[in-house]
């Protein structure tokens, strides 16, 4: 079994990573929160875990094994298959998922694209115990008036920096995507990450 990747970095996209292993480009589904963290050019560790497919062999890297772990402990609950996994994790750390499932957090879990309402129920029931208890403290706070960052705002902004544009630069883009995952969010939907991201590529692309 694969459980890691480790060499540089030799290409980056808005889903994933290119590493060079051994004089072999490895492609590695990853979440933006994880992409952030890469650098074309720079050596990568990525804790991976490998699903068999019929027809396929896909890699999801993580930035570690507590991530993997949680990937795969995901899975074990039925309906959850490892792109939901993956987006569970693009949504929320290890961490929060577990104090999620040990509070049982509807709305937590209904963040996550791919995730309704009648769904919720269910996931909270069959992953309660199977994660474990949650290890690190509450989320960071923010200050006395303060409006917390949305999610889907922290993680496109990361994708972005983690593509090498610059924090000025990515955070022109979110402001330019943010009235759509505004309006998103006032129909109901959860902002999906990928389609902002998109977005917010093409706009810096104009802007070049």
């Amino acid at each position: 079994m694969i459980t890691f990747v480790s060499g540089p970095v030799a290409a980056l996209a808005p889903d994933g990573a290119v590493v060079e292993v051994g004089g072999v480009g490895m492609a590695v589904q990853c979440t933006p929160n994880t992409l952030s963290g890469l650098r074309i050019g720079r050596q990568a560790r990525l804790a991976v875990s490998l699903v068999v497919r019929e027809n396929s062999l896909t890699l999801y890297g993580f930035a570690d094994d507590d991530e993997r772990q949680t990937f795969e402990l995901l899975q074990t609950a039925s309906g959850v298959g490892p792109r939901l996994a993956q987006a569970m994790l693009a949504v929320h750390t290890p961490d929060a998922l577990r104090r999620a499932v040990a509070q049982g957090d509807e709305k937590a879990l209904t963040a996550v694209p791919g995730i309704g309402r009648k769904g919720t129920q269910r996931l909270l029931l069959e992953l309660a115990g199977r994660l474990g208890e949650p290890t690190g403290a509450a989320a960071t706070s923010h200050p006395a008036g303060a409006a917390a960052p949305e999610p889907w705002s922290e993680q496109l902004r990361a994708a972005l920096v983690g593509l090498g544009y610059s924090a000025h630069e990515a955070d022109e883009a979110v402001a330019v995507v943010t009235p759509a995952a505004e309006a998103a969010a006032a129909d109901g939907a959860a902002p999906k990450v990928s389609q902002l991201l998109r977005a917010a590529l093409r706009t810096l692309h104009r802007a070049h």
